[in-house]
C-alpha cells in the first residue's frame, strides 16, 4: 500500500480512537465520582465509626476533613447552593479532632447563618459549639461563639447572656463579655449592640470567610440606621404636608434633605410602596441583603 491512502486512513482513524478513548475515560471518571459520593455519605453518618478506623491518625484526618469543610462552603457559598452537609462534615471533623478550634468557630457561624448565606441551622450551631466548650472549656471565645448563635440566630437573649457571663469567668476572657451580657439583658436587641458583636468579630477573627461576614453586617448595619433616619424624615414631611413623600426629591425639593443620601455602595435609597425608605433594588447591597439577613 502506498503511502498517501496511509496517511488518508490514520487522518480519519485516530480522531475516532482518541474520542473511543475520551469516552471511556469519562464513563470511568463518573463511575468512581459516583463512588467517592458513596463513600462520603457513609463517614458522613458515621464519625464514630471513621475515628474508630483511623486510629491514631484521627488527628490528620481531621485536618483533611476540615480542609474539605473550607473548600465545600467556598464552592456552595458562591453559587448560593445550599449547604446541607455542612453540618455532617464539621460533626466528623470535631469528633475525630476534639481540640480543632477553628472548626468549631467557622461552623458557629455559617451553621447559624440564613440560606442560602449559610446552612440555616443554628440548633446544629449551638450542638456543634457546646461540644467544644466540653472538649475546651479554657478556650472563651467559643462562649462568645455561643453567645452570638443565640443572639443573632435563635433570638434568645436570656441565652445570649447567659453564655457571655459563662464565658466571662474563663481564664483569660475579655472584660467585655460581661458587660455585653448586661447590655443584652437591659437593652435586648438592639442595632447598637448588634454593631458591637459584629466589630468584635470582624476585629477578632484571622478567619476570612468569617471577617467577610462579619463585614457585610456591618455594611447592613449602616444601611439600617441610614434607612432608620429617613423614615424620620418621612414622618417630618407628612406631618407638614399632611401626606407621605413618594420619593425622595420631593425630601430635597421641601429643603428636608440637601442631597439624596446613598447606600455604602454608593447607590442611592428609594421610597418603597409602603412608603418606608428601601435599598435600592439596583445596588448590590439588595441582594446581600436578602442573603445575609436574619434580623
Amino acid at each position: 500500500m502506498s503511502r498517501k491512502p496511509i496517511a488518508i486512513l490514520v487522518l480519519f482513524v485516530l480522531p475516532l480512537g482518541f474520542a473511543g478513548i475520551w469516552r471511556l475515560q469519562h464513563s470511568i471518571d463518573t463511575q468512581l465520582a459516583g463512588l467517592r459520593e458513596e463513600r462520603d455519605e457513609v463517614l458522613l453518618t458515621s464519625p464514630k465509626v471513621m475515628k474508630a478506623l483511623s486510629l491514631e491518625y484521627a488527628p490528620l484526618t481531621a485536618d483533611i476533613y476540615w480542609t474539605r469543610v473550607v473548600q465545600y462552603y467556598g464552592s456552595r457559598h458562591e453559587r448560593a447552593e445550599h449547604l446541607d452537609n455542612l453540618w455532617p462534615l464539621l460533626d466528623l471533623a470535631t469528633t475525630l479532632d476534639p481540640n480543632l478550634i477553628p472548626a468549631y468557630r467557622f461552623g458557629s457561624t455559617f451553621l447559624a447563618e440564613p440560606k442560602p448565606a449559610g446552612a440555616g441551622q443554628p440548633e446544629h450551631a449551638v450542638e456543634l459549639i457546646r461540644r467544644g466548650i466540653r472538649e475546651n472549656p479554657e478556650y472563651w471565645r467559643l462562649y462568645q461563639d455561643l453567645g452570638n448563635v443565640y443572639y443573632f440566630a435563635l433570638k434568645d437573649n436570656e441565652k445570649a447572656a447567659e453564655a457571655y457571663v459563662e464565658g466571662s469567668k474563663a481564664p483569660g476572657a475579655a472584660s467585655w463579655m460581661k458587660l455585653m451580657a448586661a447590655r443584652i439583658v437591659e437593652r435586648g436587641d438592639t442595632l447598637e449592640t448588634s454593631r458591637y458583636l459584629w466589630t468584635e468579630i470582624y476585629q477578632s477573627s484571622q478567619d476570612p470567610s468569617i471577617r467577610e461576614n462579619a463585614k457585610v453586617h456591618l455594611i447592613l448595619l449602616k444601611t439600617d440606621d441610614d434607612l432608620q433616619h429617613l423614615d424620620a424624615l418621612l414622618d417630618e414631611y407628612e406631618k407638614k404636608t399632611g401626606r407621605r413623600a413618594a420619593n425622595i426629591r420631593e425630601l430635597v425639593q421641601a429643603g428636608i434633605l440637601s442631597g439624596f443620601p446613598a447606600d455604602p455602595e454608593g447607590v442611592p435609597y428609594v421610597i418603597g410602596e409602603s412608603g418606608q425608605a428601601e435599598l435600592n433594588p439596583k445596588s448590590p447591597l439588595f441582594e446581600k441583603e436578602k442573603m445575609y439577613r436574619r434580623f
